[in-house]
């Protein structure tokens, strides 16, 4: 389920150089990819490793499924000279690197092997924090039970919210159901402040300047549910997605969750934690 993965450093990749070649007397060597906790792509999306030569990204190859280690050839003469490796995600046969980048790392000196880290592509990451409320100011009716605003009143509930370039949204989401099964989003943002892109299950008054929603009713019947919903105990989260995104579930990137209390309105406001648990790791070795 890819709804939805990186992006932000080598803005500035536009041209891949096409050194490669097809010459049986070009020597070449292989590079291996051994990645953790990201998921398999589909519907025309795929993973492509890319390596920096002289300053300009080189393709290793494309692959959907992460969970499989992956090996890919090219001129040593360029992998040996190579300076770094990015992971990103493609959705078309642009032959630059997309802005939806992962993760990356550098080899460091002569080294063979690199480690690849999330926060080389979100700067203050780990430094994130979020804290939220339940409330439905867009209703005039008492369902504050049925609203999670990203809110610490009268501020911004999410705090050291890394600003996320091109190819990246995130996005609040609500797990609910019986069987807390179900996957409600609150609707996608770039920043703590302003309305997200989101009010469909909200009422016809003004809702705050931040994101958030109020489940009060929908158009679709969603089967399992009964608005307005009832979110106290359940769980809040916030993701990053990939953008364009080809999926109606959460990322796997969610750096943000947190559980909502018994008590509703200003009173409580309820705090999320770093959820770096679901930060994806990786290796790549030459």
């Amino acid at each position: 389920m890819f709804k939805k993965i990186l992006f932000f450093a080598f803005s500035g990749l536009l041209i891949i150089s096409c050194s490669s070649d097809d010459s049986p007397n070009v020597p070449m060597s292989t590079i291996s990819i051994n990645l953790s906790g990201l998921e398999v792509l589909s519907g025309g999306f795929e993973y492509e490793g890319w390596v920096m030569v002289n300053g300009t990204p080189q393709s290793t190859g494309t692959f959907t499924n992460p969970a499989i280690s992956q090996s890919f050839t090219m001129p040593s003469a360029d992998l040996d000279i190579a300076t770094a490796f990015i992971l990103s995600i493609e959705s078309d046969d642009d032959p630059a690197p997309s802005n939806t980048k992962i993760m990356s790392g550098n080899f460091i000196g002569n080294a063979n092997s690199v480690t690849l880290s999330l926060e080389n592509q979100v700067p203050g990451i780990l430094n994130m924090a979020g804290k939220f409320i339940l409330a439905s100011p867009t209703d005039a009716l008492d369902n504050d039970e049925a609203g999670v605003w990203f809110m610490d009143p009268p501020n911004a509930g999410l705090t050291s919210l890394p600003s996320l370039g091109a190819g990246w949204k995130y996005e609040g989401w609500v797990v609910v159901g019986e069987n807390n099964d179900i996957v409600l989003s609150t609707g996608k943002f770039d920043t703590a402040t302003g309305s997200d892109s989101s009010s469909f299950f909200s009422g016809n008054l003004v809702a705050p300047a931040f994101p958030g929603e109020d489940f009060i009713a929908t158009g679709v019947a969603i089967p399992g549910l009964l608005f307005p919903l009832d979110l106290r105990g359940k769980k809040v989260v916030v993701s990053i997605e990939p953008e364009p995104d080809n999926s109606s579930e959460p990322f796997v990137l969610k750096p943000l969750v947190g559980t909502a209390s018994s008590i509703t309105g200003t009173a409580s406001v309820n705090t999320m934690t770093l959820n770096n648990a679901s930060f994806p790791t990786g290796t790549v070795t030459r």
